[in-house]
């Protein structure tokens, strides 16, 4: 078994910089410190978009900061939040496709994780995802390269619809071309997903899909609101992927918590 952990929706912003007075950088040092303390053995990092808040030159050299001391291999996503010109400035040795992409893939034994990079930056509402015919023969022949091994699929917009009507009107807008080419190759054994700021868990054309919770703010649970932009503080969270031999098992670990001892009930 091999761990990886997930971290999504960071939304990193300058020294100072809050959203619903929290502080986007101090709330991913807590999920990571606890991360770290718990999961020293993980075999990755991934962080699956929204890197910024603004993706401004700044916000990135903080995140730079924020992950210099890091222990282990971490892997970087964009979402809609980000700018790629100014991601690829501040991380210009991160893999990416000859296209300029940021997507990637890497093997863990009997797991094959599968990076997708759903930015679009001239995208009508300014927030939805695409999947151009480039990322998407790129992500054909990543999975025929899988050679058996059990894939897990990185996104940052999910390719489900959520019941969350504002977030849902920006998602992934030719997630059946996605859908498509996973089914075919019958190799896929879980999506994961960021982008709602929620724990939510469903199926993409029979195909596992979870979606993690920020470090930082989190979407209430108002499923009609016509604003996507609404925030509320609950506790910061990240992601637990254990790859077993037979699959993936998806944990979901909140932080930020008042401290509790374990307690045994009767039996």
């Amino acid at each position: 078994m091999q761990k990886v952990l997930v971290f999504t929706d960071l939304h990193i912003l300058p020294d100072g910089g809050t959203i619903i007075g929290l502080d986007p950088a101090a709330r991913f040092e807590l999920a990571m410190d606890h991360a770290l303390a718990h999961h020293p053995d993980a075999a990755r990092i991934v962080i699956a978009g929204d890197l910024t808040h603004n993706g401004a030159p700044a916000e990135y050299a903080r995140l730079r900061a924020l992950l210099s001391d890091c222990p282990l291999p971490v892997s970087l996503m964009l979402g809609n939040h980000d700018r790629r010109d100014a991601f690829n400035a501040a991380f210009p040795d991160h893999p990416r496709m000859a296209e300029g992409f940021c997507q990637q893939w890497h093997d863990l034994g009997d797991h094959r994780l599968i990076l997708l990079d759903t930015l679009d930056e001239h995208a009508p509402d300014l927030h939805s995802g695409w999947l151009c015919p480039a990322r998407l023969d790129w992500l054909d022949a990543a999975l025929s390269g899988a050679a058996g091994r059990h894939v897990t699929i990185f996104t940052h917009h999910p390719p489900i619809d959520t019941g969350f009507a504002a977030m849902d009107d920006i998602g992934l807008r030719n997630r059946d071309a996605l859908l498509s080419r996973l089914t075919r190759h019958g190799t896929v054994a879980q999506i994961i997903s960021g982008h709602i700021h929620r724990a939510i868990s469903g199926s993409a054309a029979g195909l596992p899909t979870a979606i993690f919770k920020s470090p930082c703010h989190q979407m209430p649970m108002q499923l009609d609101s016509p604003d996507c932009h609404l925030s509320i503080d609950e506790p910061g969270a990240y992601g637990l992927l254990l790859m077993m031999k037979t699959g993936v098992v998806v944990h979901a670990q909140d932080v930020g918590l008042p401290p509790a001892a374990s307690l045994r009930y009767p039996d």
